[in-house]
């Protein structure tokens, strides 16, 4: 009886060129601290590097409009990432903390910081830069400064945007919709903000800049968080 005949493995079809236009994108991961190149003899440009960057502040401080502003002038890529922006995507069922703050609009802001840690990441492992802004209260580190730690990194660099309570004032005054708070809500948040002198965060008072002045003074602060890491 002659012996069966070996069977060889089937010839795998040809490859094809992917047409479909997928790009493989690196994951993101807990973001790192920027580091000076070793042939700088300044120190980092902030202008230049890739940077994960949390602009905190009252609401009327100008966070929005300063990072906006910054993300649109720097040299290299640059996403700006808005935490009420975010917050927002949520059309029915939204809570809004003006109708009182409750578990849900808790749980909508807990959310929404942590789909800005997820993209802010994401951003950041292929190479594009990331302002976020938040108003994040000094009295509640677990969830303020620590959770924004935990969903970005160890390299997101915190600074406080902290203007006079009357320039806060009539910056609310201007706003409309569930962005517009009352005054007495609003001296409120900046008197818990003021807990950040002391804090070793660097603090920016704009109360006699405009949008462009505060930008480049955000960036001398960069750099020097950059040659000098806060501790926080």
């Amino acid at each position: 009886m002659a012996p069966p005949t070996p069977q060889r493995a089937p010839t795998p079809p040809p490859s094809v060129p992917d047409t479909t236009g997928h790009v493989p994108l690196p994951p993101g991961g807990p973001v790192a601290m920027p580091s000076v190149p070793p042939t700088a003899t300044a120190g980092a440009d902030p202008a230049s590097t890739t940077l994960a960057v949390l602009l905190i502040g009252p609401a009327g401080a100008g966070k929005t409009s300063v990072a906006k502003y910054w993300a649109d002038h720097r040299r290299v890529p640059t996403a700006h990432i808005s935490l009420d922006d975010v917050r927002e995507w949520v059309r029915s069922g939204f809570a809004d903390p003006q109708s009182g703050w409750n578990d849900h609009s808790e749980a909508q802001y807990r959310l929404a910081r942590r789909t800005c840690g997820f993209a802010a990441r994401n951003f950041l492992a292929n190479g594009i830069s990331c302002i976020l802004d938040d108003a994040v209260f000094p009295d509640r580190p677990v969830v303020g400064l620590g959770g924004w730690k935990r969903h970005v990194g160890p390299g997101l660099l915190p600074v406080v945007l902290l203007p006079g309570l009357e320039i806060v004032l009539e910056r609310n005054a201007e706003r409309a919709g569930n962005r517009r708070l009352t005054d007495e809500e609003v001296a409120r948040i900046h008197g818990r903000m003021a807990g950040w002198y002391g804090s070793g965060l660097p603090i920016i008072d704009n109360s006699q800049m405009d949008v462009a002045q505060t930008a480049a003074v955000l960036n001398d602060v960069l750099a020097r968080s950059i040659a000098s890491p806060p501790n926080w």
